[in-house]
C-alpha cells in the first residue's frame, strides 16, 4: 500500500520533503527546523511523522493561536523551547491618522522584497490600527533593513516581545448541512449561502483558494480538514465529512471565520 494514496497527487512534492526530513533527523540525531507551514502543511507533517519512537514533533508560530507555524523534528531525547523556533515579531510604525493599510498590502510587500512565503508567518491586526508580522530570524536583519514602505506608506519596523504581541483570537461560527457531493462549487454554493451559477464566476477568476493555492475547477474534490477562502467572502473550513444521508448526501460540518 502506497503512502500517497492517502495525499492529493500535488501534495507529493511535500511529502516526499518531510519524509526526506524524518529519515535524517532520525539517522543523523539532529533537528530539523522547517520554514512556516500552513495548516494544511501542519496536517502532512504530523501525519507522516506522528507519535514516532524515533522521532518528535513540535509546532510554534509565534504565539498560541497562530496559523503559520514552524515545525521543529528532533530526537526524542532532546528537549524544545519557544527561543528554537527561532521567530521574530515586527510592528509596523506608520502614520495611522492619514493612512489605512490592509492584510493583502503588508503581505504584498514583505513577497517584493524577494523573500519566499514560507519565511512569514502570521499578519496580525489589533486596536488603534496596530500590525505585527512574525518572521524567521534568519531573515530578520534583512527585512528590517529592506522593508521601508507598504502600499504607498513609508513604514519602519519595531521589534516586539512576547508581551507585546497582538492577540490572534479568531471567532470561528461552526454549521451543519447536506451536500449533493463533495465537489468545490457545490461546497461553496452550501458554506456561502450562493447559488452555483453565482459562485462559478468566483471559481473561474482565479478568486478562490483551497489550502492556500488558486483551484480553478469547480469539480475539484474537497476533503476533510481542507481550508478554504474566497476573495469578498471570506475564509471557511471543512472540519468533518459525516457520511450520508438515505437520500445520499453528504452530511458535513463547517466553520466560516466572523
Amino acid at each position: 500500500m502506497s503512502i500517497y494514496q492517502h495525499f492529493r497527487e500535488e501534495e507529493r512534492t511535500f511529502v516526499d520533503k518531510v519524509l526526506n526530513w524524518k529519515a535524517d533527523v532520525s539517522l543523523r540525531y539532529t533537528r530539523k527546523l522547517t520554514d512556516f507551514l500552513d495548516p494544511r502543511e501542519q496536517q502532512i507533517v504530523t501525519q507522516l511523522v506522528g507519535k514516532s519512537d524515533e522521532v518528535g514533533l513540535s509546532f510554534w508560530g509565534g504565539q498560541l493561536h497562530s496559523e503559520r507555524k514552524r515545525a521543529i523534528l528532533f530526537p526524542p531525547y532532546d528537549e524544545i523551547e519557544e527561543t528554537d523556533y527561532q521567530i521574530e515579531c515586527f510592528e509596523l510604525d506608520y502614520p495611522k491618522k492619514f493612512v489605512t493599510i490592509q492584510h493583502k498590502d503588508v503581505l504584498g510587500s514583505v513577497l517584493g522584497l524577494g523573500l519566499k512565503r514560507e519565511k512569514f508567518g502570521d499578519i496580525l491586526f489589533g486596536e488603534d490600527s496596530r500590525i505585527q508580522f512574525f518572521v524567521a530570524a534568519e531573515t530578520a536583519d534583512f527585512v528590517r533593513a529592506n522593508l521601508t514602505t507598504v502600499g504607498r506608506a513609508s513604514i519602519s519596523l519595531n521589534q516586539i516581545s512576547n508581551l507585546e504581541q497582538i492577540s490572534n483570537n479568531e471567532t470561528w461560527i461552526e454549521q451543519t448541512g447536506t451536500v449533493s457531493s463533495l465537489r468545490l462549487d457545490v461546497m461553496l454554493s452550501e458554506i456561502y449561502r450562493l447559488s452555483r451559477t453565482k459562485v462559478m464566476p468566483y471559481i473561474d477568476r482565479g478568486y478562490v483558494k483551497v489550502n492556500w493555492k488558486v483551484i480553478e475547477q469547480s469539480s475539484y474534490q474537497l476533503q476533510e480538514g481542507d481550508h478554504l477562502s474566497v476573495r469578498g467572502l471570506g475564509r471557511s473550513k471543512l472540519l468533518s465529512i459525516e457520511g450520508q444521508t438515505k437520500k445520499e448526501k453528504w452530511r458535513i460540518h463547517y466553520g466560516k471565520l466572523k
